[in-house]
């Protein structure tokens, strides 16, 4: 039998929203991601992932390169 190893993210405690927490999953595991690869990948609206990005970056979790326009975990 394989021995493997599974690695789980954590989602804090204050993430409440299902889509919030899927959100900052996505992010955990893939690094960073533009809203139009967070759209693609998540099938959630621009306006629902604006939205959640926002509060993320107001709770201090997420981060934006302005440069690129991408978001990652801070």
């Amino acid at each position: 039998m394989m021995s493997q190893s599974s690695q789980r993210a954590t989602v804090p405690d204050t993430l409440r929203s299902p889509r919030a927490k899927l959100v900052y999953l996505y992010l955990s595991t893939h690094g960073e991601a533009t809203v139009a690869e967070l759209q693609e990948s998540l099938a959630m609206t621009k306006l629902t992932l604006y939205s959640i990005l926002r509060t993320l970056q107001g709770e201090g979790l997420v981060g934006r390169d302005a440069s690129s326009d991408r978001y990652s975990l801070v």
